[in-house]
């Protein structure tokens, strides 16, 4: 199976990214993680990440008779590289696009169906902004976005700090007005 095949699932993705940050977890606390998927179908999703060489098995224990399997996430699979994305048709961005999308909805569905969730303290925020950018000042933009971001990428879990999803979205809305 392909990348874009393995990752354009809405599950798959919500598995990519629970796993990312360095995490090893069982498919049991996979299925925990998405409460909303059936524990069935996060195995057969754990089994096709893992055939399709995205997961692996980071390690394996023998509980109560059975083997527990810890996976890993393989970062330098989970996600599609630019070279890969450049051939793609606009269909193929279509469907990453609505399998982001959709497995965005479905963590955000699921942090507001925890007890005690509260958008406002926590703090939420899904706004979107219209900003009118030359081709400069975009490069320059990006360049800041990912000083900002990429060091926070590393760090680990920690009495005090929670797990939180970020998800920059960056299109050109309108066409270029004529100079």
């Amino acid at each position: 199976m392909e990348t874009l095949e393995l990752l354009g699932h809405p599950v798959r993705l919500r598995i990519v990214h629970a796993l990312r940050g360095d995490r090893l977890l069982t498919t049991t606390q996979l299925a925990a993680l998405l409460p909303d998927v059936s524990k069935a179908m996060v195995y057969r999703h754990v089994d096709l990440l893992t055939e399709g060489g995205v997961l692996e098995v980071a390690e394996e224990r023998r509980v109560r008779g059975a083997v527990e399997r810890h996976y890993r996430l393989r970062r330098e699979r989970a996600g599609i590289d630019p070279a890969e994305a450049s051939t793609f048709t606009s269909d193929d961005h279509r469907r990453c696009f609505a399998a982001a999308v959709a497995a965005l909805v479905a963590e955000f569905n699921a942090y507001l169906d925890r007890p005690k969730t509260d958008p406002a303290a926590d703090p939420v925020g899904y706004q979107q902004h219209a900003i009118w950018l030359d081709e400069k000042e975009l490069h320059a933009m990006i360049r800041e976005l990912r000083a900002a971001i990429v060091p926070r990428l590393g760090n680990k879990p920690a009495a005090g700090r929670t797990r939180y999803l970020l998800s920059p979205i960056l299109f050109p809305s309108e066409e270029s007005p004529p100079s």
